[in-house]
């Protein structure tokens, strides 16, 4: 009777634990599936169409109490046939964890968030989740922060490492061996904003330390990027602006071998126009120059790289430039227009022109890129939604030579298709 009384008095306990604090379990099931006939790259015109089917599921599981949050994401990306029958492991070893947070609150408006999570600010242009990438896009870092009356900073370090054990040799020390894709062996961060009713302006500070160039096992390359982001959202009408400059150096991967390069006085600017038409129609326009490289200059570059923001969002969805491509190249004049238009309740068709131009000269007197049109539809339904898309890329001389592709060798129509179901089920909240 006694072990009765003291295991129901737990299990009141344990009841009266999780109703004081927030206990959340949801997850993520969204299948994609592409035609890709001219997607990231030019392709040939003998090359065949790829055709394949993806899918992403999470499960996260959130603990909220006054004091702390705990989240964990559990992730896993399965293209479909990957895996032979009867296999008793996952062949492509997709399956990780996205994320693994703990904030705890420190009080007056300061907190900080430890572990493995997501840095999306203002329009991700620097720092986002990547949420269109199946796998998307995550930090191991250490964040300080202080919101009060519509003021926020953020401070954020990380020191990456690929051995526990970070004493004895130098090769099994800090020498970090992970490249590509700018990985970095150290961050430090700060983004300060302030919002208003119709005004919010931030400011970016961060520099990120890259090692291993192949010549010296200790030997660090820091890159600093600084700019601003600013929105202005009187009524109908919207502005939004970006400024941001890169300095100091970066490590680039040729076909030669890993380099390091001096950044000088690369530089991102951009501007947005939106005007809502009437209550079912918004139209925008803007332009976003990013500084090239001039190949006269060995040594040094002017190329800036949007680093780690959600890249697919910008300079047109078939991810010609800057996506995992286009660094320490011609650098990009993008202008572009486009119209949402709300077809009903739940659903939007978004039409997007956007005209691609070097910063820098491709060959001799040649910098048009292209043209590319791109085409969104979505529909929402009861627990589920479902996107779809259409892009076409109309290249022009100078995309030939830069994707090093022969007019008369590429294939005539360069188009990408796809269509994307989304569930996000709560299975408790």
């Amino acid at each position: 009777m006694r072990k009765q009384v003291i295991i129901l008095g737990l299990l009141f306990l344990g009841c009266l634990q999780i109703v004081q604090a927030q206990f959340t379990l949801d997850g993520e099931f969204r299948p994609r599936t592409e035609y890709r006939h001219g997607f990231g790259s030019l392709i040939n015109d003998e090359a065949e169409p790829g055709y394949g089917i993806s899918t992403r599921i999470r499960l996260n599981t959130g603990y909220k109490t006054d004091a702390y949050k705990v989240f964990i994401s559990l992730q896993d990306v399965m293209v479909w046939g990957e895996n032979r029958q009867i296999l008793p492991y996952d062949q492509n070893n997709s399956f990780g964890v996205f994320q693994a947070w703990a904030e705890l609150q420190l009080g007056g408006g300061w907190s900080t968030k430890l572990g493995r999570q997501v840095l999306s600010y203002d329009d991700q242009r620097i720092l986002g989740g990547l949420d269109w990438a199946q796998q998307g896009r995550n930090h191991d870092a250490a964040l300080v922060k202080y919101a009060k009356d519509g003021f926020k900073v953020d401070f954020a370090f990380a020191f990456n490492q690929d051995y526990s054990n970070p004493t004895g040799f130098v090769s099994a020390g800090n020498e970090y061996n992970t490249t590509g894709f700018f990985s970095y062996k150290t961050m430090q961060m700060v983004h300060l904003n302030k919002a208003w009713e119709k005004f919010s302006g931030s400011l970016l500070i961060m520099n990120n330390g890259f090692q291993n160039d192949g010549a010296g096992l200790n030997d660090v390359a820091n890159l600093q990027t600084l700019g601003a982001h600013l929105k202005f959202t009187p009524g109908d009408f919207s502005v939004a602006a970006n400024a941001y400059l890169q300095i100091g150096e970066a490590i680039y991967s040729p076909p030669t071998g890993p380099v390091y390069k001096d950044v000088k006085g690369a530089y991102l600017l951009g501007l947005d126009l939106g005007y809502k038409l009437s209550p079912k129609v918004t139209l925008g326009a803007g332009v976003e120059v990013i500084s090239g490289n001039d190949e006269s200059d060995a040594a040094n570059t002017g190329a800036f790289f949007p680093l780690y923001g959600t890249n697919h969002k910008f300079n047109g969805f078939m991810d010609y430039f800057y996506v995992g491509n286009h660094a320490n190249s011609v650098g990009l004049v993008d202008i572009h227009a486009s119209a949402n238009f709300k077809l009903g309740k739940t659903s939007s068709l978004l039409v997007k022109v956007l005209n691609f131009s070097g910063e820098q000269e491709i060959t001799e007197g040649e910098k048009a890129l292209g043209t590319e049109l791109d085409i969104v539809f979505k529909k929402a339904f009861k627990g589920f939604a479902l996107v779809a898309g259409y892009s076409q890329m109309f290249a022009a001389d100078g995309m030939y030579a830069l994707k090093g592709m022969p007019e008369d060798v590429a294939a005539s129509g360069q188009n990408w298709a796809w269509a994307m179901l989304v569930l996000k089920p709560k299975f408790l909240n």
